[in-house]
């Protein structure tokens, strides 16, 4: 039996509107850059930096105690590192 494809299932997209510089807008257009999909990278990129960010301020006591315990400890299991 042959397996089947299933087509591929592309997220929900959104229109919008962006406000940008007309020499921007131009240099752009003239070098063939997807204004869309450069800005829907960057803000992927964005987001999940600011994510990161996030994550790193909510759990900021939690890693500054672990950071501490490996300092006076060592870390779990270390004598069975072979790196």
């Amino acid at each position: 039996m042959k397996p089947s494809l299933a087509p591929l299932k592309l997220p929900a997209k959104k229109a919008t509107n962006i406000t940008l510089s007309l020499d921007v807008y131009q240099a752009a257009k003239s070098l063939g850059i997807n204004i869309s999909q450069v800005c829907e990278q960057r803000l992927r990129e964005e987001i999940q930096l600011r994510k990161e960010r996030q994550c790193n301020e909510e759990n900021a006591d939690f890693l500054a105690a672990y950071n501490r315990r490996v300092e006076e400890e060592g870390l779990a299991l270390e004598e069975w590192r072979s790196f």
